[in-house]
Order: structure tokens, then C-alpha cells, then sequence
């Protein structure tokens, strides 16, 4: 659980693609971010993945197609026995070293950038491009690129929240984040929207004094319906945790940008409206 949700802060935290002319659409891919997995999917490519990471968990289909580890960074050689003619990377200075090795032995490697909303509609259409459905990638597109021109809902603007992902030390969610603009999308604000980075380390004072109406949580399926934290005496000095007034969002859903992020926002209205 550790592991996926640091995963989870890292990710949240342009295309370059090969000088090597492409030859045909490919037709062995490996998706090295769990965003891209659910775009090939949701593009009507979905038969072309042979490798995904392990945190790749959707569509149930995905589970199928053979793990080659974490994905941040990859395993080069675990990667490359997949035999793809596509490798499908975020764009990270780990995975660069990693698309220059694959490149290197013959291997044509794309390096995409996926971090905020407006980012989704761009990816997709290069992921349809790549691989020949550029129509039904544009369709996608046009439906991920509104969500991030959406003006938010006005009867909840009043509401905040904070998002926690990490407990000792606190580790919050800044403005420069996904998580931020699912929020504003929902139409709360997040108490810490003033930070530029998309995560920070904080205080239980400043989370205190900010006085976040709900604590949002990323959970993994396994998790009890409250973190660990809630029991901890430290806490109840934030007035949301003493009120229990947690939001048990699951990471899968709202820990990637993805053709999923217009179901989160529906989500966390709903959560919010409770």
C-alpha cells in the first residue's frame, strides 16, 4: 500500500517521440503509466498492450496483459522481452534514461506528459495517432478537453477539503496537481491551493489552522473506511478529523488522469453533497 500510493504522489507531482520513422501502426505496445493502459483500452487498442505496469488495474481487461514490474522506472530488460515495437512512457527523468536505453537496442520508445487535465486530451490524441485510431482518439479528446473548461458547480463552492496522502510526515496536495483541479472541478476548494507545488510536506498545525472541512484520503480496495491517522491523538486537532469528517476516494479512480476523470468529479460531488 505504500509503495502504490507514493506511486500515486510521484505521478501526481510534451510528447518525445523517437527520431526513427514509424513503419505501420505498431502492434506490440508496452504502457508504462496506468493512464495510458486505460486510454489504449478506451481507444479500441487494447489487444496491441503485451506489457503494463503492476499498478495498471483497469479496465479488468488490462489485468490480463503481462506485468514488467513498477513502471517508475522501468525494467528495461523486462520491458524489452515483451518484444514491443512501442514503448509507452511518462515523461520523468527516470524513464528518459530508460527510453535512450530502449531506443538503443532498436526499440521505438514515446515519452508523453500527463499531469493535469489539460493534458489529457493532447495524450490521447498522440496515443491515437500512434496506433491508428486517430478517430476514436479524437472523440475521446473532445469529451477529456471539456472537463477542464467546465465551469465548476456554484452550490458547493463554499466547501474545502485537503487532501492527505501521507501521514507522518503530513504530506498534502498542492495547486500545480491533478487532485487540485478534481477538486475545483467539484466544486470545493482545497485549503492548501495556494501552494504551487503538487505536493508538500506540512504541519498538523497548518492543516489545523486551515480548517479543511474534509480530509481526503486516496484508498486502496484493502483499507479499513478510516486511516490509520483518525485513531492518532496528534490528529484530533484538526477539527475535521475529530468530526470524522473523512472522503475515502479510491486511488485507482482519482489518483490518474485518465477517460475516467469526468466519474471522479461526478464522484466527489456526490461525496461532498452528502
Amino acid at each position: 500500500m505504500l509503495r502504490r500510493l507514493l506511486f500515486v504522489v510521484l505521478v501526481l507531482a510534451s510528447c518525445r517521440p523517437s527520431g526513427r520513422p514509424a513503419v505501420g501502426p505498431p502492434r506490440r505496445i508496452v504502457s508504462l503509466l496506468p493512464s495510458f493502459t486505460e486510454i489504449l483500452f478506451a481507444i479500441g487498442a487494447g489487444d496491441r498492450v503485451v506489457g503494463r505496469t503492476k499498478w495498471c488495474d483497469y479496465p479488468p481487461a488490462a489485468l490480463a496483459v503481462p506485468s514488467v514490474g513498477e513502471g517508475l522506472p522501468p525494467n528495461v530488460e523486462a520491458v524489452a522481452a515483451r518484444h514491443p515495437d512501442l514503448v509507452v512512457l511518462y515523461n520523468a527523468g527516470p524513464n528518459v534514461t530508460a527510453a535512450e536505453q530502449l531506443e538503443r537496442i532498436g526499440i521505438r520508445t514515446v515519452l508523453i506528459d500527463l499531469n493535469r487535465l489539460e493534458d489529457l486530451g493532447p495524450a490521447t490524441r498522440t496515443l491515437g495517432r500512434l496506433t491508428g485510431f486517430a478517430a476514436r482518439a479524437e472523440s475521446l479528446a473532445a469529451f477529456l478537453d471539456s472537463l477542464s473548461h467546465q465551469p465548476p458547480p456554484s452550490s458547493t463552492t463554499s466547501t474545502t477539503l485537503a487532501f492527505v496522502v501521507w501521514d507522518n510526515p503530513p504530506i498534502i496536495i498542492g495547486h500545480g496537481s491533478y487532485l487540485d483541479e478534481l477538486a475545483t472541478a467539484a466544486g470545493a476548494r482545497n485549503v492548501f491551493s495556494d501552494i504551487p507545488a503538487p505536493s508538500a510536506q506540512v504541519s498538523l498545525e497548518t492543516i489545523a489552522a486551515r480548517n479543511p472541512q474534509w480530509i481526503a484520503v486516496l484508498s486502496d480496495s484493502g483499507m479499513p473506511s478510516l486511516p490509520g491517522f483518525a485513531k492518532r491523538r496528534e490528529w484530533r486537532a484538526v477539527r475535521a478529523v475529530r468530526d470524522g469528517h473523512f472522503l475515502m476516494v479510491p486511488g485507482s479512480l482519482f489518483g490518474r488522469p485518465g477517460p475516467r476523470s469526468g466519474e471522479a468529479i461526478r464522484q466527489l460531488r456526490a461525496l461532498l453533497a452528502r
